[in-house]
């Protein structure tokens, strides 16, 4: 996997929540807590997000074949919508379950001072698991604010880290308020809120995933960026003289496809466009690295064609 995918971030994340699982769980056991079994099957199922982000991950390496000529690059794109689906399912309709169970049969806390060390030891671990995650995001994100980085990243697994230990971090909050006002009051059915309220913010964020990886998967184009220096690339002002039209179309985060209609001079022979075409790519893979697979087909410009039909200047399926 590469840089992009922020490895680090997925192993820390997977570290801290197997602890914090396990923590939870004897929490849930001593003291009869609603919100530690939901929050203990939510660090199960971000466990279970991170191996399959993992996997991913590995899959995607695999050389391409005569059956799959593209490689298999969109893997990452796959597991990452697998995640989503998990911690809608297990994370979020689990938890909404146990809290309506804990509303309608509300008890009190056994041993209270388990799910409040256990929540405040889970917390220290989840800042750490979000501290490196936004370090690494830092690296990629550059001026975009969190929200477009989120919408905008072509590598789903640092998205999907960040999403799930806020969300993480989140509940964990939520956890310890239900907690904390089930002592206070003596009202078990505040367990039950703290539960249901960390079974809404799961589905919450299993949505924004599903829709963001599902945008990957149909298939999406070059960033702005890396088309204006696809563009500024291909034309050498000799031999190709414009971009009549281009589609980008990323094959996997770290796999671009590029395919352009540029406009040569009549009279130019088929050893001149050859090699003109030939530099071009070389030019393009210079600029934008990711672009490993490029066609370019050469044409005569004609602006009375162009005038007739769709700005030629424009990039259409490149936005």
């Amino acid at each position: 996997m590469s840089a992009s995918g922020g490895t680090k971030a997925i192993v820390a994340a997977l570290g801290a929540n197997l602890a914090i699982a396990a923590a939870k769980f004897v929490a849930f056991a001593f003291s009869g807590s609603s919100s530690m079994l939901a929050e203990g099957v939510h660090s199960v199922a971000d466990s279970g997000n991170q191996g399959l982000l993992l996997l991913g991950g590995k899959k995607a390496k695999r050389a391409a074949t005569a059956e799959h000529p593209f490689g298999y690059g969109r893997e990452r794109y796959i597991y990452g919508f697998l995640v989503s689906i998990v911690l809608f399912t297990i994370g979020g309709v689990f938890a909404l379950y146990e809290g309506y169970e804990k509303i309608h049969e509300p008890h009190a806390l056994d041993n209270w001072y388990w799910p409040v060390g256990v929540l405040v030891f889970a917390i220290i671990a989840e800042g750490f698991s979000f501290r490196t995650a936004i370090k690494e995001s830092n690296e990629l994100r550059g001026q975009q604010t969190w929200a477009q980085f989120v919408r905008r990243a072509k590598a789903p697994e640092l998205p999907v880290v960040l999403l799930e230990d806020f969300g993480a971090l989140v509940g964990l909050v939520l956890a310890l308020g239900g907690v904390g006002l089930t002592l206070a009051t003596g009202d078990g059915i505040w367990d039950g809120i703290g539960t249901m309220c960390i079974g809404a913010l799961l589905v919450l964020i299993a949505l924004v995933l599903a829709a963001e990886t599902k945008s990957l998967l149909l298939g999406e184009a070059a960033g702005p960026e890396q088309i204006a220096k696809i563009r500024a690339a291909v034309v050498d002002g000799e031999v190709v003289t414009r971009v009549i039209h281009m589609r980008t179309l990323h094959l996997g985060p770290d796999e671009l496809l590029v395919a352009a209609k540029i406009a040569v001079q009549h009279d130019d022979t088929a050893t001149e466009i050859a090699h003109a075409i030939n530099a071009a790519e070389s030019r393009i893979r210079e600029a934008v690295p990711i672009a490993r697979v490029i066609y370019l087909e050469p044409d005569i410009y004609d602006e009375t064609v162009a005038a007739a039909g769709a700005d030629p200047s424009k990039t259409p399926g490149g936005k």
